[in-house]
């Protein structure tokens, strides 16, 4: 065997460097095809996305496939820091304010929502075009289709949490007030984004922060959890340079006594507006969980105080609550966490 390796060697011609020559490249492959196995530039293919999206001619359908094809590319947040620079960001936000059609305005705010979501970069790049009027606009009760107004509450919970500068702007354009009248809308999906909404802005976000509970879960929320997400060098930078640009729970906490938000949404947990579509069913138990959390909030975290009224209505909601219980938890707190709020309401 090694005499016949031996000999294989010694009798193969070596590679001549000078007229060797590389293979020649194949012009029979089809570049489409190369683009099917190699995959498309991110880029290019939301960029394609949003040409189908405002292209008019084409099916409402089409278009929102369109737009469902961008908001999984925007999950990214890679993708998401793009829109700027590819200037998605002015089409986007042009659809939500001139698009005849409710549907294509409902799934453009859900790309908008998922792009901003976490994001600090993609917040600021969106917030220079003054979206919260036109945000704040769908959920006015002119605005007839339940999704669209939902929808509004996903995006601008997404573009308000931890922007403290974005929230700032809320008082000006009447955000507080609309807020206020959504805890008392015909869908019960409004109602429970924006007690959500309203808890997540209440949330301190500095280290001191007490352990809070997340609207809808009951689960705890310890201060890490309520701080922002881990740093990204593209986008989280502004908000390590700048903590407070992240802390919102002081405008908030202002704007629940300013614009009496605290009152009604102790209203909208103890005596809520019948919902539904024939306005016939009373009562929820996900949005009772998520003011719960809300008020849990406003106590640990702000040391929050009820009126004598509010007390006495409170007091007599969660004693009846308690009574009704099947286990130790009540509305998604925990026994030590609905003591916090009963010893405030006493």
């Amino acid at each position: 065997m090694e005499s016949l390796l031996r000999w294989g060697i010694q009798n193969t011609e070596p590679v001549d460097p000078a007229n060797h020559t590389a293979p020649a490249p194949r012009k029979d492959l089809d570049p489409a095809v190369l683009d099917a196995i190699l995959g498309r530039p991110d880029a290019e293919v939301m960029k394609e996305a949003m040409e189908k999206a405002i292209d008019t001619g084409l099916t409402v359908e089409q278009r929102i496939t369109a737009l469902d094809d961008m908001e999984m590319l925007v999950e990214s947040i890679d993708n998401a820091n793009d829109l700027a620079k590819l200037g998605i960001w002015e089409q986007l936000h042009t659809l939500i304010i001139t698009d005849s059609s409710e549907k294509i305005r409902t799934q453009a705010l859900w790309v908008i929502g998922t792009a901003v979501q976490n994001n600090p970069s993609a917040q600021r790049a969106y917030l220079s075009s003054d979206p919260l009027p036109t945000i704040l606009s769908f959920l006015k009760p002119s605005v007839r289709s339940p999704q669209l107004r939902s929808k509004a509450v996903y995006t601008l919970s997404a573009l308000l949490k931890h922007n403290a500068a974005a929230v700032s702007q809320l008082n000006e354009n009447g955000g507080w007030q609309i807020f206020r009248a959504a805890l008392e809308d015909s869908d019960i999906g409004v109602r429970r984004k924006t007690a959500f909404l309203l808890n997540s802005l209440l949330i301190p976000t500095n280290e001191a922060a007490p352990a809070q509970s997340q609207a809808g879960t009951g689960a705890t929320l310890h201060p890490s959890d309520s701080q922002a997400a881990p740093s990204f060098a593209n986008s989280h930078l502004a908000m390590a340079m700048d903590p407070l640009s992240a802390n919102t729970a002081p405008v908030a906490l202002k704007a629940l006594k300013d614009h009496e938000l605290l009152k009604a949404l102790v209203r909208a947990l103890i005596a809520p507006t019948p919902h539904g579509a024939n306005g016939d069913e009373e009562g929820d138990v996900d949005l009772e969980e998520r003011i719960a959390a809300l008020l849990h909030t406003y106590v640990e975290a702000h040391n929050g105080q009820f009126s004598l009224e509010e007390k006495k209505e409170l007091n007599e909601f969660f004693a009846e609550k308690r009574r009704s219980a099947d286990d130790a938890e009540v509305l998604g707190l925990s026994p030590g966490e609905l003591q916090t709020l009963l010893k405030a309401v006493q």
